[in-house]
């Protein structure tokens, strides 16, 4: 299973700020290997963000998003102590799923 997801969340006014780092290797399907065979695809296809297990996100990746991706958002209605949750699926079928509590 992936390492797990770096995930911070502050509160402001209401909006918490949302930044998560996720350790993904995100291969394209399109580099070749030192034998110069296709190295297979295998990327995040789908990311969720739900706060207090209401969903508040939906990302549909393709493989063009790079290696350990990086992915900032805003949520609107947040107060220090939600539960802000994230999930990816990739395209073998693998998941993460982690979360933190906004401060």
């Amino acid at each position: 299973m992936a390492e797990p997801m770096k995930i911070r969340a502050t509160v402001k006014d209401g909006v918490a700020d949302v930044r998560v780092l996720m350790a993904h290797e995100m291969e394209s399907g399109q580099r070749k290997d030192a034998n110069g065979r296709t190295v297979p695809a295998w990327h995040i296809t789908e990311v969720t963000a739900s706060l207090n297990g209401r969903p508040v996100m939906v990302a549909h990746w393709g493989p063009a998003i790079s290696k350990n991706p990086y992915l900032n958002f805003r949520v609107k209605g947040a107060k220090p102590g939600d539960r802000v949750t994230v999930q990816w699926v990739d395209t073998k079928g693998d998941r993460r799923v982690d979360e933190v509590i906004a401060n």
